[in-house]
């Protein structure tokens, strides 16, 4: 018996479902998640079946999160989407359940499921949601809703299908996604669409990075930034891939000063910074990864040793 068959034999067994993503979610948390319940909710209608964790206000495309109690935990399915390890995981009631599995793309930090699926060849954790189906012989229950939320999980992990982890299988499920009715272009439209208000914040950010000969670059967003701009540190994250597109940049951290902690945002062009991130209690993926640290000095360290990969 594969992974997938496991997974397909508890939701089965299970009357009760609840789906978890991590924190701070992005569009594929989101498309994996929201993606799985509706699947769940068209093959078995008699299901209860619950996504959790807090809202989103720059995604609510998705729709809104369930709000539950602890006991419907009890006797539960819980299954995680698309978070490396246990302290990511949005709402820590996920270990009341009954059973716990985890279906993620990222380099296995953290196995704390009972059943661990992870596909680091995955473009997205919605791909591989797109998988479970494909691979059960259930493609006829995705609908327009299934789609939809898959197919901007995907769109989100690929950045629009231009990063490097976009493979073959990954355009071949976004093609098959493309077939149920689903109307890509206002999806992607309503998905890139940004407030009036945070264009001159992108701005700031266009006129106050600062790149070095080396092809490294550094955004440090403060909270007085925040507050001149009268943005939220989750509005200001939308714009990490803001700088993207400048010539020879090979590796590039954005940085917001959250309040309690500052969060670094790190990506780069063919560079492995996942081993840096995790050095600094984060990590992701090998070309996009995040970490939280306390002050502004660390943040200086966190970006030395980032430039030591380019020597």
């Amino acid at each position: 018996m594969n992974q997938f068959e496991e997974i397909q034999l508890k939701i089965k067994e299970y009357e009760t479902i609840i789906i978890h993503r991590h924190v701070r979610p992005d569009p594929d948390a989101l498309g994996s998640q929201t993606g799985l319940q509706k699947y769940i909710q068209a093959k078995y209608p008699e299901k209860q079946v619950y996504c959790v964790g807090a809202n989103e206000p720059t995604l609510t495309l998705f729709g809104e999160m369930d709000t539950i109690a602890d006991e419907v935990y009890a006797h539960a399915l819980v299954i995680v989407c698309d978070t490396a390890n246990a302290p990511r995981i949005d709402d820590d009631r996920y270990h009341f359940g009954d059973y716990l599995i985890k279906i993620d793309h990222h380099p296995p930090v953290d196995q704390y499921g009972m059943v661990n699926y992870v596909d680091t060849n995955a473009s997205s954790t919605s791909e591989i949601i797109y998988s479970l189906i494909e691979e059960s012989g259930d493609l006829h229950y995705i609908n327009s809703a299934i789609a939809s939320a898959l197919y901007l999980g995907i769109v989100g992990d690929t950045g629009r299908f231009l990063f490097n982890n976009t493979k073959p299988k990954t355009m071949q499920a976004a093609a098959s996604l493309l077939e149920h009715n689903i109307d890509h272009h206002a999806l992607l439209n309503a998905m890139a669409e940004k407030e009036p208000y945070l264009l001159a914040f992108q701005g700031y950010v266009l006129q106050h990075f600062e790149l070095d000969n080396d092809g490294f670059c550094k955004v440090k967003i403060t909270k007085d930034v925040l507050e001149s701009h009268q943005i939220a540190p989750n509005e200001a994250s939308l714009f990490v891939n803001s700088i993207a597109e400048i010539k020879g940049l090979k590796i590039w951290v954005f940085a917001v000063d959250e309040g309690n902690e500052i969060r670094c945002r790190i990506r780069s062009k063919q560079i492995v910074i996942n081993d840096i991130a995790e050095k600094f209690g984060g990590g992701g993926h090998p070309n996009a990864s995040g970490v939280s640290v306390s002050d502004w000095e660390t943040f200086e360290s966190l970006t030395q040793a980032l430039k030591m990969k380019l020597n």
